[in-house]
């Protein structure tokens, strides 16, 4: 993680919705704060709990070799169930970081369930006068497309904090974070070892612009019909997800069908299913890239999978809820305004 880039210099910017075709406008981008060294950011449990301590040393240290200082929610080590905490205290945590002026930014631990029990125990009133960076993955989805759909102010899908984080999840989250840069993400291939590489396979070539969303695709379908989904139309939906079997992934994509999600969107990105294969021996159905393909195809509109993006080494850095260019002819995804 130390390269050039550990000399962290905050840029102030913008980041405001663009008055662009097929960019959602339901709330306009609050104005962040970039980040800079020395700074306290919050790390909260907001899904399930975690009884090896290795994993809180990792999330303490990650955190501390970006060169910011982490401060703990103080119920981060409970556990209720399979639950980091009952929801009340959880909730609390999150409040609390955001309610908190010395609090700079908040990471998730870990994801697992159990944030979409968080949505209505919020202070969203607290949340949407104090405008920071909220960054994690996974079960994490239900926090950043709340916050969407709710207060208008662009999070990070980035690794959960006791994860790995890879140069490229770095260096992507620091051009955003800190620099207040508006980088070009992803591409064809990934960059160092085996388990790096991906290519990215075009269903529909060309550009699209829009608001970026999406997440975790078991997540976002179970929050369907709920008031915390923001509007996608004009957007550009990502998608990702781990240990579903194909017919798991092919209803979900259908339930988006049948909810009009897909039918709005500018733009469809699908990253890595990760160990999203059936475990009958003799299963002779479609793959998750066939399931893709059967959806995504009609709708028309520039569309690509095998994007860096979920359970994996160096996935991308996405900026969620603000305006992006993706290009599915050479895989990538460019950031159009700053966050900070």
């Amino acid at each position: 993680m130390v390269s050039r880039r550990s000399t962290i210099l905050g840029l102030a910017g913008a980041c405001a919705t663009l008055a662009m075709p097929g960019v959602a406008r339901e709330k306009s981008l609050a104005r962040l704060r970039p980040l800079r060294a020395g700074d306290t950011v919050g790390l909260v449990a907001p899904a399930s709990s975690d009884d090896d301590p290795l994993h809180l040393e990792t999330a303490l240290n990650t955190v501390r070799g970006m060169g910011l200082v982490p401060r703990l929610g103080a119920h981060v080590s409970e556990r209720y169930g399979y639950l980091s905490g009952t929801d009340r205290d959880r909730a609390a945590d999150v409040n609390a970081m955001f309610a908190d002026d010395q609090v700079r930014a908040i990471f998730t631990i870990r994801g697992g369930w159990g944030s979409a029990r968080l949505l209505p125990l919020l202070d969203w009133n607290v949340i949407a006068a104090n405008p920071k960076l909220l960054v994690g993955s996974s079960d994490t989805t239900a926090l950043h497309l709340a916050l969407a759909a709710r207060v208008g102010f662009p999070s990070i899908h980035a690794p959960n904090v006791s994860n790995r984080w890879d140069a490229l999840s770095w260096e992507g989250f620091w051009a955003q974070a800190f620099a207040g840069q508006t980088p070009l993400l992803g591409g064809t291939k990934g960059i160092d070892g085996p388990e790096d590489r991906w290519r990215t396979t075009r269903l529909r070539g060309g550009k699209a612009r829009g608001r970026l969303l999406g997440g975790n695709l078991t997540v976002l379908s179970t929050l369907m019909g709920t008031p915390w989904l923001p509007d996608f139309t004009g957007a550009i939906l990502f998608l990702e997800d781990v240990g579903e079997a194909e017919y798991r992934i092919d209803r979900m994509m259908n339930q988006l069908a049948l909810a009009g999600v897909l039918g709005k969107l500018a733009g469809v990105i699908f990253g890595q299913c990760t160990r999203c294969t059936s475990d009958y021996p003799d299963y002779a159905g479609f793959t998750v890239p066939q399931i893709m393909a059967q959806y995504l195809t009609p709708l028309k509109v520039p569309a690509f999978i095998g994007a860096n993006i979920g359970h994996v080494a160096n996935q991308l850095s996405l900026p969620v809820g603000a305006p992006v260019e993706m290009d599915a002819d050479a895989g990538t995804i460019r950031l159009l305004q700053p966050l900070t």
